[in-house]
């Protein structure tokens, strides 16, 4: 028989005790507590390098380029004119390398509200920044999303919401108080994008966000990607903007765009319309 000493494994418990996950750790990298959140870097063999917030699993080397390749050219590609971007956590780095792949991007502000989790993802998990935090176009302020949002004179095309669950520090980027500033700091016909959870698990998340943020912007719907470390199926990322033009971008336009293809690993001009495609029991949560 097996060995079943599990005192080397990481175990998330973010669906309480109804249904974990478990990652055998060859080795740790990095664990602290900072005043936010438990933060945790270790490695795995399928997964590669692996991050950790709260017990919960945020990001891993091998299949984090699903999540923020989604995340980020989606609402880049879809908008067609982005210059100025925002991005709302991000602490790997990982949605920050994607955005500066569009060289239409003149400037990346990111906004990280735990210093600790951005410097143990810089030393440990340098793949996913890939450079990502001393390009110029790149400014990365440690502060708070919300109050960020709030006090800012500036304007952005396109927010990137990628934060953790709504639970701990992340619970404010999911109130109708953070969207409504988000759509004070967007340009006319920008658009927000967030990561919404898993819909078969989290399906109250998804439900809540869309009846939030369908009293502000006129176009309100979800798109979603395979994200293998996150347990349950499909991931749901949230779309919100005022204008009735983005989500008809057509693929022949997505696919004349200035973004070297070649350089993706999942992102597509076909996965990209089809994302938008819900399967029916998504749908039918949001009826």
């Amino acid at each position: 028989m097996e060995n079943n000493n599990f005192d080397n494994f990481f175990v998330e418990k973010l669906y309480g005790s109804n249904w974990n996950q478990m990652l055998k750790i060859s080795k740790v990298l990095f664990e602290s507590k900072s005043e936010f959140q438990d933060i945790l870097i270790f490695e795995n063999p399928i997964f590669g390098k692996v991050l950790a917030l709260d017990n919960v699993l945020q990001t891993t080397e091998n299949d984090e380029f699903i999540y923020h390749e989604m995340l980020t050219h989606v609402p880049i590609l879809s908008h067609g004119k982005v210059k100025k971007v925002l991005i709302i956590g991000g602490a790997d780095g990982g949605v920050l390398r994607e955005v500066l792949l569009h060289k239409e991007v003149e400037k990346a502000t990111m906004i990280e509200i735990d210093g600790i989790a951005l410097n143990a993802c810089k030393k440990y998990m340098p793949k996913l920044s890939n450079g990502a935090f001393s390009d110029p176009r790149s400014d990365v302020i440690v502060a708070d999303g919300i109050d960020y949002v709030k006090n800012t004179n500036e304007k952005f095309d396109v927010i990137i919401v990628d934060s953790t669950d709504p639970i701990g520090p992340g619970i404010v980027l999911f109130t109708e108080e953070f969207y409504s500033y988000s759509k004070k700091a967007l340009n006319p016909g920008g658009i927000i994008v967030t990561q919404n959870g898993v819909p078969f698990a989290q399906g109250k998340e998804l439900i809540d966000t869309y009846n939030t943020r369908k009293k502000l912007f006129k176009d309100n719907r979800f798109y979603i990607a395979p994200v293998f470390g996150y347990i349950g199926g499909f991931m749901a990322l949230g779309w919100a903007t005022d204008s009735s033009e983005h989500f008809n971008v057509s693929i022949e336009t997505l696919k004349k765009a200035n973004l070297d293809l070649s350089k993706m690993k999942y992102y597509t001009p076909g996965v990209h319309k089809a994302s938008f495609a819900l399967p029916m029991y998504i749908q039918n949560k949001l009826k």
